[in-house]
């Protein structure tokens, strides 16, 4: 997808937005569970929102290329770390 087009591209930004808010919810719960490690809740909680923000990112790499650097993510053809915006510019 070339640059241009992500920017006008909606699903793109909403993409990023759910994935912001779930690491949101994530570290949170990370927190949260640092004090009350046997909070059976909490714990299925975090599972269930790691299993959604794994499905969710790799939604967003098949759409528009890698979302993490330094081999946490894959890269397409040319390599697609020179299209901008990146994630994080967003």
């Amino acid at each position: 997808m070339t640059p241009e087009n992500k920017v006008g591209d909606q699903q793109y930004y909403a993409l990023l937005e759910e994935l912001q808010a779930i690491d949101f919810v994530l570290v949170e719960l990370n927190l949260y569970l640092d004090t009350h490690p046997t909070d059976v809740n909490a714990i299925e909680q975090f599972n269930q929102l790691t299993q959604k923000r794994w499905s969710l990112a790799n939604e967003y790499e098949t759409l528009y290329g890698p979302l993490q650097n330094f081999g946490r993510s894959y890269s397409g053809y040319p390599w697609q770390w020179n299209d901008v915006p990146w994630p994080w510019q967003v």
